[in-house]
């Protein structure tokens, strides 16, 4: 019995030094691939081979040559997140699909004087519902200038005021132009507009006449306290039963909606071509004009144009594009196959 502990004991004496020296001659090994070979190349088996070693063994550090223990510790992290990336992959914000996401980039490039809340506009009436920040990270961004804020001081009985003001165009011979607009603040309409070079009491009688035919006047008018409103403005329309309300001395923000009428105007037509006469001036607000009051969306309209749309589903047919004040805008409805 006695030699047999004895033998035990010899076997495992020579077997510990049996592991000491196989140990030794795979560190030299290690080293000498350490000096003559380049950055090992480890799989992510390998990755995940020693984040499981380094959680179970606590002197993992100690027998590892090949990386440094703070790669095996980032190792550990990355596969943390993953899995939690993994585990929340269902949760968030529905993902857009790719043909929206195409088409927003498409009203941005042919439109690129348009923002976010106007291609939303668009998007609702072709019955995508997705919201204005969306549709922000998704556009072509591009340079624009922004539109210029105001404040009004009115905001009930739409349905019973108007407003009027005078804008200069300059043409193509440096010759001023002066357009007269009339604006119906119920639906943002534009309800009547005409162009002249030498403006008078008399012509613009004469176009407030034509604004408000066969008892169509509103209650009120608002104006501003240009000197063009002359005794024969006033009398006109008094006859036509018309009360104004005159705006304060250099105060447009008072006169807040055909003055953005105008901007709109500016910038999104007027800005981009060059005037030749005034026919062809009166060509092309007839042009925007159809836009304005048939496609284009208004914010204050609920995202809706001044001549009201439908909304069209996507079971109605493909979005397809007309291009509306010569190319500059463009209208989109969905068209059966």
């Amino acid at each position: 019995m006695l030699l047999l502990i004895l033998r035990t004991i010899i076997c495992s004496i020579k077997s510990h030094h049996s592991l000491a020296l196989e140990n030794l001659a795979l560190r030299h090994q290690l080293e000498v691939l350490q000096r003559n070979a380049k950055k090992p190349q480890l799989s992510n088996q390998d990755r995940a081979l020693w984040v499981a070693i380094s959680r179970l063994w606590p002197d993992w550090r100690e027998s590892l040559a090949i990386v440094q223990p703070k790669t095996v510790v980032a190792w550990h992290r990355r596969g943390w997140r993953l899995y939690w990336r993994w585990k929340c992959r269902c949760r968030g914000r529905p993902v857009v699909p790719v043909e929206v996401r195409s088409l927003i980039r498409r009203m941005s490039r042919e439109n690129p004087i348009w923002g976010a809340p106007r291609i939303q506009g668009e998007l609702l009436k072709l019955g995508i519902d997705i919201s204005e920040p969306t549709v922000a990270k998704y556009m072509i961004k591009g340079p624009r200038r922004p539109s210029p804020t105001w404040r009004t001081f009115i905001r009930n009985h739409f349905s019973e005021i108007a407003a009027v003001d005078f804008f200069t165009v300059s043409t193509l011979t440096f010759k001023t132009l002066y357009v007269f607009v009339v604006l119906s603040l119920d639906r943002r309409r534009i309800i009547h507009f005409n162009v002249t070079d030498s403006p008078t009491a008399t012509w613009t009688s004469r176009q407030l006449v034509q604004a408000f035919p066969f008892d169509t006047a509103p209650r009120f008018l608002i104006r501003d306290r240009d000197a063009i409103y002359g005794a024969k403005v006033v009398d006109t329309l008094r006859s036509i039963g018309i009360e104004e309300v005159i705006t304060a001395r250099k105060s447009p923000w008072q006169n807040g909606y055909v003055e953005r009428v105008i901007g709109s105007v500016r910038r999104e037509c007027l800005d981009h071509v060059i005037v030749i006469n005034r026919k062809h001036l009166r060509w092309i607000l007839t042009e925007y004009f159809e836009y304005y009051h048939e496609a284009r969306t208004h914010l204050g309209l609920g995202k809706d144009s001044p001549v009201p749309r439908e909304v069209e589903l996507p079971g109605a047919g493909p979005v397809v594009a007309k291009p509306m004040v010569g190319g500059l805008h463009h209208r989109y409805y969905r068209k059966a196959a």
